[in-house]
């Protein structure tokens, strides 16, 4: 028997083992370092802070409150979320600037420093290295004119632009394959099911196959069916029926039949 090694690429196959992937909690998230220079970008550029006195102190196995703070820095960084009250109550009380990701929904959520801090709000799904999406915004104490609330459009497109570019240039472009009219497999059935489409093949009409011989040794994903050539023809024209082409109408028959008679 062929082994299924097409399996590895079908992108049937990837969206089946997904779902049986863990799920990413978002204190696993570590943000790409492409999203994290937008971020320091605009907060540079915003509130003119040193770029040399940025610190990071979340990343593994590390303790943020035994991190050494330089007079005058700034964190800006991706925190644990489920102990972001935590880290911002210590921030305040040491008088350390910051600026950190929160999660959209609840980042009004803390006790004590809620009206002390901005929130940044963007409409904005970062991708992290884990995979996770996130709705992502921000919490910050840099702002010093008692905005405690704003929507923020421009780092919303920045930080959106560059997820969706990343997840571009990452994307595994699965190869697409096309089988022979004497081949159906059950992935080809469900969208002739999907486009309302009726189909059925009988057993005398086909044959039980998990690869082509042109396949080089890449197999079908589920296996599939050999047909008859009569069978081919019925898939044929499923296909079409399933496709919605539009049909010539008389008059364009016959301009047809004119073409055909003036080659």
């Amino acid at each position: 028997m062929t082994q299924l090694s097409f399996a590895d690429e079908s992108q049937e196959y990837q969206e089946f083992v997904e779902k049986f992937k863990p799920k990413k909690t978002t204190d696993d998230c570590y943000t790409p370092p492409e999203i994290f220079e937008v971020v320091l970008d605009y907060v540079v550029k915003r509130y003119g802070i040193d770029r040399d006195k940025v610190v990071r102190p979340f990343w593994p196995g590390g303790d943020f409150e035994r991190e050494e703070y330089p007079q005058g820095c700034t964190v800006i960084d991706n925190p644990p979320f489920s102990i972001l009250s935590k880290i911002i109550a210590f921030y305040m009380s040491k008088g350390i600037k910051f600026f950190i990701f929160a999660p959209t929904l609840t980042c009004l959520s803390g006790r004590g420093y809620t009206m002390k801090t901005n929130h940044i709000v963007c409409h904005a799904t970062i991708t992290y290295e884990n995979g996770a999406r996130v709705n992502t915004s921000f919490v910050t104490n840099l702002d010093e004119d008692g905005t405690v609330l704003e929507s923020n459009p421009e780092l919303t497109d920045l930080i959106n632009d560059k997820d969706e570019e990343l997840q571009k240039a990452n994307k595994k472009q699965l190869p697409k394959y096309e089988y022979p009219d004497n081949v159906i497999t059950a992935a080809k059935v469900n969208w002739y099911a999907a486009h309302h489409t009726p189909y059925k093949v009988n057993a005398r009409d086909c044959c039980q196959i998990f690869a082509l011989d042109a396949m080089g040794g890449k197999g079908i994903f589920g296996g599939g069916l050999l047909l008859s050539d009569r069978a081919a023809a019925e898939r044929a024209a499923a296909e079409r029926a399933a496709a919605h082409r539009w049909q010539l109408s008389e008059r364009e028959r016959k301009i047809v039949e004119m073409l055909n008679k003036r080659c």
